[in-house]
């Protein structure tokens, strides 16, 4: 039986680029790609940190170096300039499969520079009230 998984994800990553009306949902630059081990035309679900939205669309390339994140045609409706996104995409483990799997995990500051990769999420600790 599979199971799914997080794969990979461009943690907190800002809009920079809103074009209605571009064939292509989410371009990336293609250096976030290559880090996060994402694909071109790969499906991702987006969570807007700024707004709540969240919604699937897939991606398209970015120039390389450009640190490009562009949402795209109907998409464009759910972000503005400057919001704070986390973009993923996930994967099917079989059962055997699961102790051995590891997501990559970009992170960026403000300016869309890349400042850690990571393959796991520290524990969560519950603060006291």
């Amino acid at each position: 039986m599979k199971q799914t998984f997080l794969s990979a994800k461009l943690h907190r990553v800002n809009v920079t680029q809103v074009e209605l009306d571009y064939e292509g949902s989410c371009a990336v630059d293609s250096n976030f790609l290559e880090a996060s081990g994402m694909h071109e035309y790969q499906k991702v679900d987006i969570y807007n940190v700024t707004n709540g939205e969240r919604f699937s669309t897939y991606l398209i390339l970015a120039e390389k170096n450009s640190k490009t994140i562009s949402v795209n045609g109907a998409a464009a409706h759910k972000v503005s300039l400057n919001d704070v996104l986390i973009i993923c995409t996930y994967t099917s483990l079989e059962l055997n499969e699961i102790a051995l799997h590891k997501p990559t995990l970009v992170y960026f500051d403000g300016e869309n520079n890349i400042t850690d990769i990571k393959n796991s999420i520290p524990e969560q600790k519950l603060h006291s009230i």
